[in-house]
């Protein structure tokens, strides 16, 4: 039986809304294993707008549901709209747009505060005992929203920031490989590092999100 995916985007750009090659890596990973997916994401403003060639601020505002629809090709839904009962699991790739438009890492670092919407639905989908995959950074959030459930995700290399998300939320925090996941069997969460590796490559990314896929895929059964 096809497996529902929900995937839920922050934009386009990795700077500043979701991180394009995770995204479609992503999306391609669920198609091969005959599954099928539909993508969301929050109409709101982006917290700003930067520059991809020469990272400087510029000064206009872009939505994030419009942006995102760049990624889904215009097929992309409000997030507010989600019917999580319609889906087996969820997905969240990363990008600096992650930690800029649904939760503010990137601002506050680990004292940062979460989308409402964008955590109501992570929780639903955690109790509902659906699976959710989480890349890059985002699994600082899901660190975040289930860090007193002890979460383990992975960011990657062993570094100062897996120490202080461990401190401040009770997440574990193990070391994988660029291309790897680490599974959270009991909370059926399952992350993988991406770009947390500064020099990983899309054939990394690729794989890393068809390991993601997969392992989620066993979670669902």
């Amino acid at each position: 039986m096809n497996k529902n995916y929900a995937v839920i985007l922050s934009g386009c750009g990795a700077k500043d809304g979701s991180e394009i090659q995770e995204a479609v890596t992503a999306l391609l990973a669920i198609a091969k294993t005959g599954n099928k997916y539909t993508i969301y994401a929050p109409n709101i403003d982006q917290k700003h707008v930067v520059n991809h060639n020469d990272d400087t601020e510029m000064q206009e505002t872009r939505n994030v549901l419009v942006e995102a629809g760049r990624i889904a090709r215009g097929e992309i839904y409000d997030l507010a709209n989600i019917n999580v009962s319609e889906f087996d699991a969820l997905v969240i790739p990363g990008g600096f747009g992650a930690a800029k438009n649904l939760f503010d890492f990137a601002f506050k670092h680990t004292d940062f505060t979460v989308l409402p919407i964008f955590e109501k639905v992570v929780r639903e989908f955690h109790s509902l005992g659906k699976p959710i995959g989480a890349m890059c950074v985002a699994p600082v959030v899901i660190a975040s929203i289930f860090g007193d459930k002890s979460v383990e995700i992975t960011l990657g290399a062993d570094s100062p920031l897996s120490k202080e998300i461990e401190d401040k939320f009770g997440a574990k925090v193990t070391v994988a490989a660029r291309d790897g996941v680490v599974i959270d069997t009991v909370n059926k969460i399952v992350t993988t590092p991406c770009y947390m590796y500064g020099d990983s490559s899309i054939v990394d990314i690729a794989k890393g999100a068809e390991n993601m896929i997969a392992s989620c895929n066993t979670l669902i059964g």
